[in-house]
């Protein structure tokens, strides 16, 4: 018997947007996938709507706003990958209701956001972006006022996971003590100390940095009453996301001079692109860096991102493996050398899972592994049968009958 895939790699459409880093097509390319459109910037509206069209799997970062019009009209749409940490521009839950998995690069640019906070935190400590204003207009302040070295400083961390606990072992290597806070238990790394409330960070710390994800519940978490409670020496620094700081809150206790300075590369609101106006309360104030959304934005961390997410992609497509997305259950099973696997992904109802294995049972076909794992809406099953003989199309056919049925697929047959 001939191999037989899903569908051939060279008719399956990838779109990638914004520029993507070359290392994800290289990645398609090695899987061999070769049909594959780069566009350098972002697409919205219509243009958006008509270049998805036939294009089985997407790649963005994120200025691209996949909505449900756009899912409405990506017809052949099997996946999304998002080439950055945050999926906020996808409408994950209708994404998953048409049986398109979403994938992102949670880790990949941590240790650039990293090196980026803590570069801040010694130029705020030390008064150096004023001072070199001063330079490039022809001043010359050698004063030590205001400026401080960090060892033996304290920095405080909000939200302790893969950036804060990797902030906290370079911090340490400054010679600074570390204290964090994070609404879950967590391990600490070096000698940081686990703060037991937001309010005891803030009053300790001579550096307050933030690192946690937008959620209803970290939205607007830092306001008037939380930069109240910091040192006046103290510098304050978000590279997470823009809704988690009152930025006008945060303007008037720098022009009160309530705290030291502060670094901010995360806006409420930002420009959709280059070129665009941008505008904020805390342009023009004094030991204020503002960076235009380039944590992770550095070539090595565009490298890894553009590897991780591609891999991902393949996976799901080449295997059903669906690790690493994040609005569908998580199954994996190793791809197998010979036999036939099917995916398929439903509204999570009793009974279905007998349904799918009655299938092989009424051919006499023995399963051979089989995944399968729920969330609160959808049900996702990997099965594959080694002895698939002439029934796998037969098989495909009764499976995306069943009612409940999102999507199902054939991925291979060997």
């Amino acid at each position: 018997m001939t191999d037989r895939i899903s569908l051939p790699k060279e008719r399956i459409r990838i779109l990638l947007l914004e520029g993507i880093a070359d290392s994800a097509v290289e990645l398609f390319g090695h899987a061999g996938y070769t049909t594959i459109q780069r566009e350098k910037r972002a697409l919205e509206g219509r243009a958006l709507i008509e270049a998805v069209k036939g294009v089985h799997i997407l790649g963005i970062r994120s200025r691209t706003e996949v909505t449900e019009e756009v899912l409405d009209a990506a017809d052949r749409l099997i996946a999304i990958g998002c080439f950055c940490i945050g999926t906020n521009q996808v409408a994950l839950q209708q994404a998953a209701r048409r049986g398109v998995a979403v994938f992102n690069a949670p880790f990949s640019n941590t240790r650039s956001v990293a090196e980026l906070t803590l570069a801040e935190a010694v130029m705020l400590l030390r008064g150096i972006l004023d001072r070199s204003n001063s330079a490039h207009a022809g001043g010359w302040d050698k004063s030590a006022t205001n400026s401080w070295e960090m060892r033996g400083k304290t920095l405080g961390i909000i939200g302790y996971g893969n950036i804060g606990s990797q902030l906290s072992v370079l911090a340490e290597a400054f010679g600074m003590r570390v204290m964090y806070h994070d609404h879950t238990t967590k391990l600490p790394h070096g000698n940081a100390e686990p703060c037991a409330n937001l309010g005891d960070l803030l009053r300790r710390s001579d550096v307050v940095t933030i690192h946690v994800p937008e959620t209803p519940e970290t939205i607007g978490m830092i306001g008037a009453a939380e930069l109240a409670l910091m040192k006046p020496s103290a510098v304050f620094i978000n590279n997470a996301r823009g809704t988690v700081v009152d930025v006008d809150a945060l303007a008037a206790a720098l022009r009160e001079k309530r705290i030291l300075g502060a670094a901010i590369d995360v806006f409420p609101e930002e420009p959709k692109r280059n070129g665009d106006p941008f505008v904020s309360p805390l342009q023009g104030l004094p030991n204020v860096i503002l960076t235009p959304h380039i944590g992770g934005s550095t070539a090595e961390a565009q490298d890894r991102i553009g590897a991780e997410v591609s891999r991902k992609l393949v996976d799901y497509s080449d295997t059903g493996a669906t690790v690493g997305a994040v609005n569908m259950p998580q199954v994996q099973l190793p791809a197998r050398p010979t036999g036939a696997r099917w995916t398929h992904l439903h509204r999570d109802a009793p009974g279905i899972l007998s349904r799918i294995n009655e299938s092989f049972g009424r051919r006499n076909l023995n399963i051979a592994a089989q995944y399968y794992q729920t969330d609160s809406e959808l049900g996702y099953v990997v099965v594959e049968s080694v002895e698939a003989r002439n029934d796998a199309d037969a098989i495909l056919a009764e499976l995306r009958a069943l009612p409940g049925t999102v999507r199902a697929r054939l991925i291979y047959e060997r």
